[in-house]
């Protein structure tokens, strides 16, 4: 029988701090018919990431946020259905930007196929897919590490972080990993292989933290600002190398934090050790692509990254998972099985 009715997931309202189920809506939708050059998908696998939240912002940024009313924006994995291009036949599994809904019209042209046989095709979103050449370019371009070094990484058994750690460690640096909660500590010890592994929830974490960097930190890769950046920040060396990939901490803030400006502290050192301090979207080195596709390729398949994936059982459970994400609740890539 062939499917006319699908669901959606839509943004019902912006939030003010922490997203709440209410600003979510599931509906139903009716499935369209592809024009000419489009495809009809069926959604396998939705992507969720710390930067939907600041899509579901009004404020300005580097993309335009989701309107309310409309689809929750996503990266997926889906199934062609129906194909009006010679490109693509029923049966192809592709990864596409479908969003936080159960089946889409794309045109083809959009659209990179996928080969099942090569990997599982939910990595495409993880270790193979954004969150990897996020950690990749960031790390390598900005990061430049050096055998030797000291790299600190934060949300380090996220699929940004344990992949930056991992491949930091493949260019010779020593590697200390944060993560919360003894779990997710010994994960990066025993399967990760990180040279020292942290619990920021830990009371003693600023003093475990030093005594983990005895000659100071050369990179620290930024996932999550806040309490964690206060920590690193005096251990920075002369030098010191800063990519900011996300400031996970600080999404739900409605105020400026508690306390004296500490702006021009932070300048003065930026001058005084040459620091360099770069925010990056994984955009901007789109021409690295194939050399981290290869690479990553190659170090998955001889053992020397490895990935861990949580995954989700259907859309209706997004909303939640989505929030329990901003929250350090996910243990890995976070994903939803949609179909």
């Amino acid at each position: 029988m062939t499917e006319t009715r699908g669901l959606r997931i839509a943004l019902a309202s912006r939030p003010e701090g922490r997203p709440n189920p209410g600003n979510f809506r599931l509906e139903p939708i009716e499935i369209p018919q592809p024009g000419a050059g489009e495809v009809l998908l069926r959604v396998l696998y939705l992507s969720l990431d710390p930067y939907m939240r600041g899509r579901m912002s009004a404020a300005k940024s580097y993309a335009a946020p989701v309107e309310v009313d409309a689809v929750m924006e996503g990266g997926t994995v889906a199934e062609v259905i129906t194909s009006n291009d010679p490109s693509l036949a029923p049966g192809d599994i592709v990864l596409s930007f479908s969003g936080w809904q159960t089946h889409a019209i794309a045109k083809a042209k959009h659209l990179t196929k996928l080969d099942p046989q090569l990997a599982p095709v939910s990595t495409a979103l993880g270790v193979l897919g954004m969150p990897g050449f996020t950690a990749y370019a960031g790390l390598l371009t900005i990061g430049q590490p050096k055998p030797g070094e000291t790299l600190v990484v934060a949300a380090a058994t996220g699929p940004v972080g344990a992949t930056v750690g991992q491949i930091a460690r493949i260019k010779g640096a020593r590697v200390v990993g944060i993560a919360g909660g003894e779990e997710k500590r010994r994960y990066m010890q025993e399967t990760l292989g990180f040279d020292a592994c942290l619990d920021h929830r830990d009371p003693e974490f600023v003093a475990q933290l030093k005594a983990a960097c005895p000659n100071g930190v050369d990179i620290y890769f930024e996932n999550v600002g806040g309490a964690v950046w206060d920590a690193v920040f005096p251990l920075l060396n002369t030098y010191a190398r800063v990519p900011v990939c996300g400031l996970i901490a600080q999404y739900n803030a409605t105020s400026l934090p508690a306390g004296p400006d500490r702006t021009p502290a932070i300048m003065r050192n930026v001058l005084t050790r040459s620091l360099t301090i770069r925010g990056f979207i994984q955009s901007e080195f789109i021409s690295q692509r194939p050399a981290f596709l290869a690479d990553m390729s190659t170090w998955i398949r001889e053992g020397k990254v490895r990935y861990r994936e949580d995954i989700v059982d259907g859309l209706e459970n997004a909303p939640e998972a989505f929030i329990g994400l901003l929250e350090g609740k996910n243990f890995g890539k976070l994903l939803v099985k949609v179909a």
